[in-house]
């Protein structure tokens, strides 16, 4: 264990020293140790003026009963002519025993005389005056003979001074306690008034020292939690309340540091949250925009449009690019020039900051000219440096198959576009390289779908009116040897011929044109299938028959599908009209798990052998496989001579089909087909 340095824990204990006299605790002992000595020094003197008023009273009663003992001593003489002095002797002895107590006092009464000069020289001459004057006469009468009647005349003579003297001690004594009466009383009021004082001094001070600090300390904690960071209580004491305070005003200070800083991120983070909400809602607008444009020139005068709002752009441009030429193609403009925007050296996708963006994704320059004085000085200057722009900034529009252009933005005056707004920009030119991508998709897919269709129309014109329209071809060339040949018998035979095939053209005309124009909607498909049948009822005498059970928790088919399975229905009840020469057809959809339609004639049917090795094979057949297959479905026929043709879809749950085309009527009563691929859904 070390030994502790005088030197240190002298200094320790100095300066202590003054911390325990500033503390509060030490004020308020003293205050009260104070008190209490001034109220027990006062109430010492009122019991000490009390004791003395107690003693002078004896006072006064023992010098008043000397005038008393005097006279008795007269009495005593008069009578003592005839009979013995016993009773002069002892009033003499007690007069000289009161005189003896009054001189001397007696503590334990309490009896003594005020200590007062004037009051002891009266007391010494009322003694001396009974010493000299009274008590000798009295004395020798005391003797055994009878005493002379000169004495007792001398005695009484002599007594009016003693009683005066006597009377002027007890009036001395009497004055004297009167005044300490009103020391005592004015010593009394005092203490009162000092009780007063005093009560008011303390709750003044422990106002001062405690209520106004806590009050001040609470005033304190009220503003602080009002966020008033900047205030600062004073220390106007160096005890426990000024140690809080100054513990207050640092507290106060670290809030304040802490909170102004807390403040800022909190400002900045409410601006980043702002720019950030204004990114989404500029890529939402962007996005919902660019879903809606039609075409691609206004889609690029609407992309434009917006980005300039947003970024204060004073032009901008959106190119194309065409690799096969290394060019670029302008889209679309706004606030450019119009020799700025068909420029032909900002057409060349390797010319100019533009044809950069197509090859390094963003080029950024805050000033061309100092980028033209950084350059060599045989550089000429750019095109939009010669038209008054100040900064550029371009970015690449990206696609899946590569760079499909770029579109920029000019400003006339120096600009820099912090990193979040360039990533912004970004993502902006990656939504219009898709929205791009989309249009050149849905237009590609609309050629093959009107590609596709038309094939489908040509197998369809081909099967049946092509046909039909052959027949009439010979019918006619007959007819026109008939009539050459002046053969009316013939002609008559060949005019009934060819009114049925031009009505059997008719009726393909229309069944083809009902066909293209048929349009369906969710669970329209088991009245169109009604229709459809109702109608080949009408068209021919083959007795036809429907059955349709649509229970066991089917799942919907979405209009296309819908569509396509009518347009193998339709075509297989035209293959029966036409080639089967059946007397029944049975027509049976179900539609539980899996979807299933069925047409069964009792036809002469056909050798499936056979037919395949034909040039002209059965195009009805060729159109039924290719719309099963767009449809994702399977389709069986089953036919041999003789006995029928049976043809079977299944389309089985949750089987995704091809691309489907839309199909709509033009005005003209052309049909035109838009493709769309079409979702099954499926239960579980």
């Amino acid at each position: 264990m070390s030994e502790t340095d005088p030197a240190a824990a002298s200094a320790t204990a100095a300066s202590a020293l003054p911390a325990l006299r500033h503390r509060l605790s030490t004020r308020i002992i003293s205050l009260s140790l104070a008190v209490l000595l001034v109220v027990l020094g006062m109430i010492s003197g009122t019991l000490w003026l009390s004791w003395k008023l107690e003693g002078a009273g004896a006072a006064i009663n023992d010098a008043g009963s000397l005038r008393m003992r005097a006279n008795r001593v007269a009495i005593e003489l008069t009578q003592a002519q005839a009979r013995r002095h016993n009773d002069l002797a002892a009033q003499v002895q007690a007069l000289d025993a009161t005189l003896a107590l009054l001189k001397k006092g007696d503590a334990a009464r309490p009896l003594f005389l005020p200590d007062e000069p004037a009051i002891h020289a009266q007391m010494a001459r009322v003694t001396e005056d009974w010493q000299q004057r009274l008590r000798p006469l009295a004395v020798t009468s005391t003797g055994d003979g009878a005493m002379p009647a000169r004495v007792s005349d001398r005695y009484i003579a002599a007594l009016p001074g003693f009683v005066a003297e006597a009377d002027r001690l007890v009036g001395m004594i009497e004055h004297d306690s009167a005044r300490k009466t009103d020391l005592l009383r004015l010593s009394q009021t005092a203490l009162a008034l000092m009780a007063c004082v005093g009560t008011v001094a303390v709750i003044y001070l422990l106002y001062l020292w405690i209520i106004l600090p806590v009050l001040r300390l609470q005033d304190g904690l009220r503003r602080m939690a009002a966020r008033e960071f900047s205030l600062r209580l004073p220390v106007e004491s160096r005890d426990e309340f000024g140690t809080l305070s100054e513990g207050f005003n640092r507290m106060a200070g670290e809030l304040q540091g802490l909170y102004r800083d807390l403040e800022a991120r909190v400002a900045q983070k409410t601006a980043e949250l702002e720019r950030q909400n204004r990114d989404l809602e500029t890529l939402y607008e962007m996005a919902a925009f660019l879903n809606q444009a039609a075409d691609a020139e206004a889609m690029g005068q609407g992309f434009l449009a917006r980005v300039m709002r947003q970024f204060d752009a004073d032009g901008g441009s959106v190119r194309v690019l065409d690799r096969r030429h290394g060019r670029m193609r302008l889209l679309a403009a706004t606030g450019l020039p119009a020799a700025l925007a068909e420029a032909e050296s900002c057409a060349s996708a390797s010319a100019c900051h533009c044809g950069d963006a197509t090859r390094e994704a963003v080029i950024a320059i805050v000033d061309l000219r100092a980028a033209q004085r950084a350059g060599t000085g045989a550089q000429e200057e750019t095109p939009c440096g010669r038209n008054g722009f100040r900064s550029l900034a371009a970015f690449r529009i990206e696609t899946q198959r590569g760079a499909a252009g770029m579109f920029a933005l000019h400003f006339r005056t120096p600009r820099k576009l912090p990193p979040s707004d360039r990533q912004l920009l970004q993502t902006l030119a990656q939504h219009l390289g898709t929205a791009l991508e989309h249009l050149r998709l849905s237009a590609t897919a609309r050629q093959l779908a009107v590609v596709e269709e038309r094939n489908l129309v040509a197998q369809g014109l081909h099967d049946s009116i092509a046909q039909g329209l052959n027949y009439l071809n010979l019918q006619v060339q007959l007819l026109d040897d008939a009539v050459a040949r002046d053969d009316l018998d013939e002609t008559r035979e060949l005019v009934p011929m060819l009114r049925h095939g031009v009505e059997e053209s008719y009726q393909d005309v229309r069944e083809l044109l009902n066909n293209f124009r048929s349009r369906l909607g969710t669970g329209e498909l088991r009245p169109a299938v009604e229709e459809t049948v109702g109608r080949f009822r009408r068209q021919c005498r083959t007795e036809a028959t429907l059955a349709i059970d649509e229970g066991g928790g089917a799942w919907p088919l979405s209009p296309e599908q819908q569509l396509q399975v009518l347009f193998i229905l339709q075509e297989a009840l035209s293959n029966v009209r036409k080639h089967a020469m059946a007397a029944h057809v049975a027509v049976a959809l179900s539609h539980g798990r899996d979807f299933r339609l069925v047409v069964q004639d009792d036809g002469e049917g056909f050798d499936p052998d056979e037919l395949a090795t034909r040039a002209d094979a059965h195009i009805g057949l060729n159109i039924m496989r290719e719309r099963a297959a767009r449809l994702g479905a399977q389709l069986h026929v089953q036919a041999s001579p003789g006995s029928g043709v049976r043809i079977e879809l299944v389309l089985h749950a949750g089987k995704q089909p091809a691309t489907i085309p839309e199909r709509a009527t033009s005005p003209a009563g052309t049909t035109s087909t838009t493709s769309r691929t079409s979702t099954t859904e499926t239960q579980p």
